[in-house]
């Protein structure tokens, strides 16, 4: 069913499906047949994979305004971000939805009735997964359009991302210093401790994470399970809100406590907050915690092909490579390729463009109630 290379383990989930439209989405060709109408499977498609959390967009040779309006009047156009209606090549629309919403190629599909206009994507962006019009009914029943955890979240992905478009476009707008512009947007960023309702929203950050996650390690539901109960870990949710809405679960803490050292054995955050400072507030909430207990910090790392952004933000944070007594106490990492940085934390200021809500983990003797 999929064009390209073939896979040899589980197939990476997609994140994004770029829907032709003549003879893919609706029967026939607009400019030729006018009143168009879409394929009996195609509303129940678009509207399951929404609720699964996979964005969707277009990439299709038409004009745009007539082809929008059509959409429109079919009550489709809402489901759609980012649409590319125009004569360009699709591998270029698709390159352009793709770095606009700051996602891996593995991370695309595309459906096309044309078998050129699949070659022509395949040859310009081998990773991305092509499907035959004629498929498009069977594409809810494969694992890369099954994700294994759907999260409230999850069912609002697509609201959030459209906010997040508003946001960007009033940040292109405004002309003064970015920090003066992201305090105009009264940003509440709020750490807890996870619960047994939050499990699957931390899974599913572990899964989607990759541009600003330390290891890559995906923690399934049962060992998150596990870590809840053990009263040496810390389990922490991270949420953000604007006045543009909700970001939702933005990011995760996995934090294992010991004498001299607190454990940062991941972190992961979303990479739709980056710009609004939430890495960099998360590190510096956990270093000003970990300065008032007295402890060190050492934070897992493995570098990949994506995670760049991460490391960069440990850095800045005052990580570094060096070696302290203090990490004795550790496991040798389960992962290949992890690396160990440390740091000597200092008090920090609070932040100066949101406002943070967060737990005290410094004091380890309260009690807490999950």
């Amino acid at each position: 069913m999929t064009e390209g290379n073939p896979v040899s383990e589980p197939p990476t989930a997609v994140k994004c499906l770029v829907w032709d439209l003549d003879n893919t989405l609706w029967r026939g060709t607009l400019l030729e047949d006018g009143e168009v109408l879409p394929f009996e499977w195609v509303r129940d498609v678009i509207t399951t994979l929404d609720e699964r959390g996979i964005l969707q967009s277009i990439a299709s040779k038409n004009d745009h305004d007539h082809a929008w309006e059509r959409l429109e009047a079919l009550g489709l156009a809402e489901y759609f971000v980012l649409p590319h209606i125009g004569w360009g090549p699709k591998s270029a629309s698709l390159r352009a939805i793709a770095d606009r919403l700051n996602f891996a190629d593995r991370a695309m599909a595309f459906v096309d009735d044309q078998p050129a206009e699949r070659a022509e994507v395949t040859y310009r962006l081998p990773e991305v997964r092509c499907y035959a019009a004629e498929d498009v009914a069977g594409l809810t029943r494969l694992p890369e359009f099954s994700p294994a955890v759907v999260t409230v979240d999850s069912r609002q992905r697509r609201n959030m991302y459209q906010s997040g478009f508003r946001r960007d476009a009033e940040r292109a707008e405004f002309s003064g210093p970015d920090e003066d512009f992201l305090r105009t947007l009264d940003i509440r960023m709020g750490i807890s401790r996870a619960t047994e309702r939050e499990l699957s929203r931390v899974e599913e950050l572990t899964l989607r994470t990759s541009q600003m996650n330390a290891t890559g390690v995906h923690y399934p539901d049962s060992a998150l399970r596990g870590l809840l109960t053990d009263p040496a870990h810390e389990v922490l949710v991270i949420t953000m809100a604007d006045r543009f809405g909700p970001h939702g679960a933005v990011g995760i803490v996995l934090l294992e406590r010991h004498p001299a050292v607190w454990h940062l054995k991941l972190l992961a955050t979303s990479c739709r907050v980056v710009s609004y400072g939430a890495g960099s507030t998360l590190l510096s909430w956990l270093a000003d915690q970990a300065a008032q207990a007295g402890v060190h910090l050492a934070a897992d790392f493995r570098r990949t092909d994506r995670n760049r952004m991460m490391e960069v933000a440990y850095r800045f944070a005052g990580f570094a490579d060096t070696t302290c007594a203090c990490t004795a106490a550790l496991a040798v990492p389960d992962e290949e390729g992890v690396e160990r940085l440390h740091l000597t934390p200092a008090c920090q200021p609070a932040p100066t463009t949101l406002r943070l809500t967060a737990p005290e983990l410094a004091d380890a003797a309260l009690p807490r109630s999950r």
